[in-house]
């Protein structure tokens, strides 16, 4: 049997499963939210990001993995946030809110200094180990996804797509939306070889995404 391009992640070993959730088992706080590269706060430690749509859960996921219901906020309006938040993770990473892209609502000119931040940060921070790329299991890749995944490319930062709220769609449709992300990621790069797919609801897939970013610390 051909494997397929692209697999979901398997379970790590208990030795992996153990370092991702001693990881995540420590303090990790709210550092600060950042509107100009002079903000950044030292590279001084692994770094990974979260980047997704507006509304694809990607505040439900790192208040998941961190196991606090409030540590990263959703904004109801969607392209509000437009910083880029830093939260401290075990004194030994960064973890690292991208903005929610897609907002049609957004002043052009807003929008126009968000994207120029975004990639003045990505091709500049030398500790960036992965960037993680939500993707609604729902709705598969989007135009606009693609926009963030060209940019990554360009930017050579590697990313992982991670499928969120996996909870609420059906085995048949999952397949589907598995096929359409497969193929739409075969044309990019910087796209690291593995699916992670997760529900903040549930918890599934949190300990492999965990354990995949205490790996990175490695890297």
């Amino acid at each position: 049997m051909t494997e397929l391009p692209f697999p979901i992640a398997d379970a790590p070993d208990a030795a992996a499963l153990e370092r991702g959730r001693k990881l995540f088992a420590g303090s990790c706080t709210f550092l600060k939210g950042v509107v100009a590269m002079s903000g950044l706060p030292p590279a001084d430690r692994v770094e990974i990001c979260f980047a997704g749509r507006s509304n694809v859960g990607k505040s439900s996921l790192i208040n998941a993995l961190t196991g606090q219901k409030s540590l990263a906020r959703a904004s109801n309006t969607p392209g509000r946030t437009q910083e880029i938040n830093f939260f401290t993770l075990a004194e030994s990473h960064f973890i690292v809110d991208l903005p929610g892209y897609g907002f049609a609502k957004a002043p052009v000119a807003v929008v126009a200094k968000w994207q120029a931040l975004l990639k003045a940060y990505l091709a500049g921070r030398p500790t960036l180990r992965r960037a993680f790329v939500l993707i609604d299991a729902r709705h598969g890749i989007k135009a606009v996804d693609e926009e963030i995944l060209t940019l990554l490319d360009t930017s050579a930062v590697p990313f992982q797509v991670v499928l969120t709220k996996a909870d609420k769609v059906k085995a048949k449709e999952r397949e589907a939306v598995l096929s359409q992300v497969r193929k739409a990621l075969q044309p990019h790069p910087a796209a690291f070889p593995e699916l992670v797919v997760t529900s903040a609801e549930t918890g599934d897939g949190l300990p492999v995404l965990r354990s995949t970013i205490a790996s990175l610390a490695d890297s």
